[in-house]
């Protein structure tokens, strides 16, 4: 669950980039600073960050990365804040890449492990406006209200229709996750696949509708079950292909 910006400064400036990265309980402000690489795979980058005490520590390190499939450039980062390490990546939309900005967006990578579905509860509410839902998803351990905001980087058939974002401390927008739109091939039936990262790891669910919520603004959310219809890269993980 992690969101974020990156800015890459001034050639004069003692960091490369600067930004910030959010969790759901977290807000930090980070930098990224040149480091002498010992190796071909050596990180790029110290990624350091300012502590309670006012003192800049080193919070992990980064890599400059080219996308295999897209062939663009971006920011792979692994940092621990404190509370066990993670992966995220610093990427830029068409428009950035095109008006040569130097503004990325900071992005889930991976996920852990897929979860099974077991007992959820939610449901999924289209909205008026702007293409999007809003929803929750629950069960004895978790309950995240989310809300579905449509994928500006979709540029092929296999990328995911939406992002799902929570709210870190400050309200800044997290994405958690991806959703396809699909179609049923026994019923026809439209639907959509979710995936999830959740606080026990990353889930995947279907919202549908019923009998009597056809045709409605509501779905409602259950267990996925691999019946061969779930979209080409809803397995994917989470980072989004820009």
């Amino acid at each position: 669950m992690f969101a974020g910006t990156l800015t890459r400064n001034v050639e004069t400036a003692a960091a490369e980039y600067t930004g910030m990265i959010h969790s759901t309980r977290f807000d930090i402000a980070i930098q990224l600073e040149t480091r002498p690489k010992m190796s071909e795979r050596s990180p790029d980058f110290d990624v350091t960050a300012v502590n309670k005490s006012g003192r800049k520590v080193r919070i992990g390190t980064a890599w400059n990365e080219t996308g295999n499939t897209s062939g663009n450039p971006y920011i792979s980062m692994q940092i621990d804040v404190g509370l066990g390490p993670f992966r995220v990546n610093a990427v830029q939309t068409k428009e950035a890449r095109a008006a040569q900005s130097g503004e990325f967006e900071i992005i889930p990578l991976v996920s852990n492990g897929l979860m099974k579905s077991g007992s959820i509860s939610g449901e999924l509410t289209a909205m008026d406006a702007d293409n999007a839902f809003t929803g929750y998803i629950a069960n004895m351990m978790f309950d995240l209200e989310f809300m579905l905001i449509e994928n500006s980087y979709k540029s092929e058939e296999t990328h995911p229709d939406y992002r799902i974002e929570v709210s870190s401390p400050r309200g800044t927008p997290i994405r958690v996750g991806s959703a396809w739109m699909a179609k049923s091939s026994r019923t026809g039936n439209d639907y959509l696949s979710l995936l999830i990262n959740t606080p026990d790891g990353d889930l995947r669910v279907k919202a549908v509708q019923n009998e009597e919520q056809r045709g409605g603004q509501t779905f409602s959310i259950i267990p996925f079950i691999d019946s061969g219809e779930q979209p080409q890269d809803a397995g994917a993980g989470l980072s989004l292909v820009a």
